[in-house]
């Protein structure tokens, strides 16, 4: 955990502002998931799903990754951010673009509001990768985890590029092919180029950090990194010029070994752990980690086909993406909330204590106690829902989305505990 502390950490306001907001914006995924339990056994276009995604990679998880990121940047690149004063504005700017994106959606607004809604988006967006890019240009480190960051903040911009034009499509109608078709290449360069090579690119540092693993090899890091990146391209390339159907095999098969070197790489670094013992934080991490192979499986599926009908096809696109924004990316981030924002709070409080006072550890800073209710709770719902989007009951997918709901309440109770954590002024003996 020493390796977060840096001189060039930014100032808690820039970090602490995303993880409530993203609490809150799990809050109202679950509540919008649990009232549209149902839309999960349509046709998996349709607006109310189309605003819970959204409201899932963007208002949850890429918030809490910004604020994450600020906060790893001096780990990551080995330099501060570039402004915080621009991380600041880009937050108020992102919050105001999310809610106004997914109403958008949500009511089904293709050709009034969200067309601004997906400029705004943009705009915020954008302020973000620049921030990241001109932090990394003062960076002198260039090893692989920082390559995979930066791949992923330009993989961000070309997926919200993509998103933009697909959004103002709606009202413009410029494209040649279906709005399916385009997003379906959005959504892919977005769970792929953003998400995955930047949890590749950050867990390849933290990972090991937390677990206490040396002699790593980072060669697979790098074959990852290539892997995925040539897949990308390949795959953004046949959407809009070649249009071959055979290649799609290709672009799975160089995404999927993409994503196992990760996965070895991770598998290496649990063998030789020098900290036995794994908290809560860590086993979600875990679980998270041996997840991502599911969405690789599933894919392949819905690549063969194997000559299944429409109706279940439609369930099984809906249990991919359900794989990975809960089974992978979800998962992932609830786990490291607990390494990472108990020592940024830590940190802010206790920082020029240290020898005065008695301090206590970052993990005591929440409840352990309702962070163990609540894994069990999720454990629960990433078994629920799929099990009822597949079989199509309805009942046994709202039951699982009401799970989902007190994992959001009790996630967020802790993130307040953690945040409004107050200093206790007890001197040493």
């Amino acid at each position: 955990m020493n390796g977060l502390k840096t001189n060039n950490a930014p100032n808690s306001s820039v970090v602490v502002p995303h993880f409530i907001f993203g609490a809150i914006s799990f809050f109202l995924l679950a509540v919008m998931l649990f009232l549209s339990s149902s839309n999960l056994l349509e046709v998996y276009f349709n607006n109310k799903l189309v605003a819970i995604t959204h409201m899932g990679v963007l208002g949850w998880a890429t918030m809490i990754i910004f604020g994450a990121l600020y906060q790893l940047i001096p780990v990551v690149f080995e330099t501060a951010l570039f402004s915080e004063k621009l991380a600041k504005f880009t937050f108020w700017i992102s919050v105001f673009s999310v809610c106004f994106l997914c109403y958008s959606f949500w009511v089904a607004s293709y050709t009034i509001l969200l067309p601004y809604a997906s400029l705004c988006m943009f705009f915020s967006l954008l302020l973000f990768v620049v921030n990241v890019l001109l932090s990394h240009q003062k960076s002198a480190i260039k090893n692989w985890s920082s390559r995979l960051v930066v791949a992923a903040i330009i993989w961000l911009l070309i997926t919200e590029i993509l998103g933009t034009l697909v959004a103002l499509n709606f009202k413009f109608n410029f494209f040649n092919e279906t709005h399916i078709h385009y997003l379906k290449i959005h959504a892919t360069i977005g769970l792929v180029g953003w998400f995955l090579l930047l949890i590749i690119g950050v867990g390849s540092t933290l990972i090991p950090m937390f677990l206490i693993s040396h002699e790593l090899n980072k060669n697979k890091l790098k074959a990852s990194f290539y892997f995925i990146n040539i897949g990308l391209l390949l795959f953004i390339l046949n959407g809009f010029f070649i249009n071959v159907s055979s290649l799609i095999y290709i672009n799975w098969l160089l995404i999927a070994f993409g994503v196992l070197f990760f996965v070895s790489f991770i598998f290496d670094s649990f063998k030789k752990r020098m900290r036995k013992k794994l908290d809560v934080g860590m086993q979600y991490s875990m679980i998270a980690i041996a997840s991502i192979l599911l969405p690789i499986v599933i894919s392949s599926v819905l690549i063969l086909r194997f000559n299944i009908q429409f109706e279940l096809l439609s369930r099984i696109t809906i249990f991919y993406g359900f794989s990975i924004l809960f089974g992978f990316i979800t998962t992932l981030i609830l786990g490291q909330t607990y390494k990472t924002l108990p020592f940024i709070i830590w940190l802010d409080r206790y920082k020029k204590l240290v020898g005065k006072i008695k301090t206590p550890l970052p993990r005591e800073l929440y409840s352990n106690r309702i962070a163990s209710i609540q894994f069990y709770l999720y454990l629960i719902f990433i078994i629920l829902t799929p099990i009822g989007v597949l079989l199509n009951q309805e009942i046994i997918v709202k039951l699982g989305c009401f799970t989902l709901l007190l994992v959001s309440v009790l996630y967020m109770m802790n993130v307040f505990k953690i945040i409004l954590h107050k200093v206790k002024p007890i001197e040493n003996e």
